[in-house]
């Protein structure tokens, strides 16, 4: 077994692990902690960063970067907002739309101006930013409660959030999409050598477009279930959510490197981080100890430097091997 497939096990099974440890934890020391009312909060909250995480994890395993995919969801939740009043489909399109203009620009920049992903996204995120304010004016953007737009974010389906189920419906679609077709071994083999993928004849400029293209529309749809579940367009939300979901990725298991990933296991890994905060909150309504939601950010960067010491480690060991 290469080094490289160890660090892949260790993220992939150990964030399972460690997933299921926290719950039991919960379970035992917090009275309703697997109560209805706080399993549809943590699904319904978290949704959103799970479609961001479902993004980065695709355009990471190309071995790439977007930072810009909180100011996306700020601006595609500004933009939903705006066109709520014409109803949920107005809305989401709207909001996604955005997300795929923004997507596509980056990917312009990155296969075409030969731009690096970090600095093309840094870039985009902070236009993304400017324009979120510039359409907001500075301000929330309410949205219309008359059109049903705002069931996006906080209606219940089949006795589920839909939130939960738009993002359950996503991370299907990016499993059968990564373990089933010839674009998710495509995404797998840029990552681990866009050279050798050119060479096999693979279109490495068109895997990497479509990666950061579902990047930017899984933000702006990140957007719209925010917009929907608060009543209003945020443009100064999203700040630290491209770092949530770096977070998210890495803790399951996938190589900041590229070519090694798992979008079962970047699920798990947002559950990990979302959990936390749960447990905090639980943790201050016992009284015995008081933790500001700050910790919640000193505990995933203390989980996201482990994974990534790990990581190094290990792929440090088989580069030195081989």
């Amino acid at each position: 077994m290469t080094r490289i497939r160890l660090a892949r096990m260790v993220g992939s099974y150990g964030v399972v692990i460690a997933l299921a440890l926290l719950i039991l934890f919960g379970y035992l020391r917090y009275e309703n902690f697997l109560g209805l009312f706080n399993i549809m909060s943590v699904l319904r909250y978290n949704s959103m960063f799970a479609l961001v995480a479902l993004g980065m994890c695709f355009v990471i395993m190309t071995g790439g970067i977007d930072l810009s995919v909180g100011t996306v969801a700020a601006l595609g939740s500004v933009a939903a907002a705006y066109a709520s009043p014409y109803g949920p489909i107005a809305g989401l399109a709207a909001g996604v739309g955005i997300g795929l203009v923004v997507g596509a620009i980056n990917a312009l920049m990155i296969t075409r101006m030969h731009i690096m992903p970090f600095i093309a996204t840094l870039a985009s995120m902070l236009a993304a930013s400017g324009t979120a304010l510039l359409l907001a004016n500075n301000r929330s953007v309410p949205v219309s409660y008359q059109s049903g737009f705002t069931e996006l974010g906080q209606g219940n389906l089949i006795g589920l959030p839909i939130p939960a189920i738009i993002a359950a419906i996503a991370f299907i679609l990016g499993w059968l999409v990564l373990n089933y077709t010839a674009t998710g071994r495509g995404v797998l083999a840029v990552g681990g050598s866009e050279e050798s993928a050119k060479l096999m004849g693979l279109p490495a400029d068109r895997i990497k477009t479509l990666a950061y293209v579902a990047s930017g529309g899984l933000a702006g749809l990140a957007g719209v279930i925010l917009a929907a579940q608060f009543g209003a367009g945020q443009p100064i939300e999203g700040v630290g959510w491209e770092l949530f979901a770096i977070a998210s990725v890495v803790v399951g298991g996938t190589l900041l490197t590229g070519g090694v990933g798992s979008v079962g296991a970047t699920l798990a890994g947002v559950l990990l981080l979302g959990i936390l905060f749960t447990v905090l909150n639980f943790e201050n309504g016992l009284g015995w100890i008081s933790l500001s939601a700050y910790w919640q950010s000193v505990i995933r960067g203390a989980f996201l430097l482990v994974v990534v010491i790990l990581q190094a480690r290990l792929i440090a060991g088989e580069t030195t091997r081989t």
